[in-house]
């Protein structure tokens, strides 16, 4: 008779290998890329990193481009699955900003155990340097947006097709971190705890920044020639 134990053990041997080489690569890639550039590293150069074949890598990536958005990816699905999540009743953009940050106060272990911070911020820093990744990364933002607006329309019982309130709350969401993301990207804090400080404020000065006065709150009243005399 056989143990139900040692049954499932081997499968969950080779998921564990499995995972392991593809964090392996993906590694590899990230630190490639950040260090010579994505256009100058090739698939030969990651392998040989990580003493794989060819046929390894592609089992796990379809190409350069999927490593370079795979830890991105990875955020936005976990951001994703916390909207998805959230209580009914919380207002959109409420949902959108709790999701964001409950996301931040999880995903900094998830990115730590593939690569460090510092070194997603390098992958943020290339993205943006790269005219042929910061073009998929505009298209994939595209995408990005057209599915939490889906997501917030289905949440609101609305037709994102003829009501145009979730598209205009998720383009002003997204305008936000895509704010945070560069000027996170430029600092000189690495951390995971900045990026989400840097986005909590910023989305904080969303609502005050659309419809305040700013004149009003940054400008100082002239001194009366009365004063002035004194």
């Amino acid at each position: 008779m056989t143990d139900g134990h040692q049954a499932v053990h081997p499968t969950g041997l080779r998921e564990r290998k499995k995972r392991r080489t593809r964090d392996a690569l993906l590694h590899a890639a990230l630190d490639l890329f950040a260090t010579q550039g994505y256009e100058e590293t090739t698939v030969d150069e990651i392998v040989d990193a990580v003493e794989v074949s060819q046929r390894t890598f592609f089992r796990h990536f379809a190409g350069k481009e999927e490593t370079a958005f795979a830890v991105q990816e990875m955020v936005e699905s976990r951001f994703l699955s916390e909207l998805r999540r959230r209580p009914a009743a919380e207002p959109p953009f409420e949902a959108m900003r709790s999701a964001v940050l409950c996301a931040w106060n999880s995903i900094g272990e998830a990115i730590e155990e593939i690569i460090t911070v510092e070194l997603h911020m390098r992958t943020y820093q290339m993205i943006e340097s790269t005219p042929s990744l910061l073009a998929a990364h505009l298209r994939r933002s595209i995408d990005l947006e057209n599915e939490i607006a889906e997501v917030i329309a289905r949440r609101e019982g609305l037709d994102v097709r003829t009501d145009p309130r979730p598209r205009v709350a998720v383009a002003a969401f997204c305008g936000v971190m895509r704010v945070t993301g560069q000027l996170w990207g430029r600092g000189a804090d690495a951390s995971v705890e900045s990026l989400r400080e840097l986005t909590e404020t910023y989305l904080d000065r969303l609502g005050p920044a659309l419809t305040g006065n700013w004149r009003a709150t940054t400008e100082q009243p002239a001194a009366s020639p009365t004063a002035s005399a004194r």
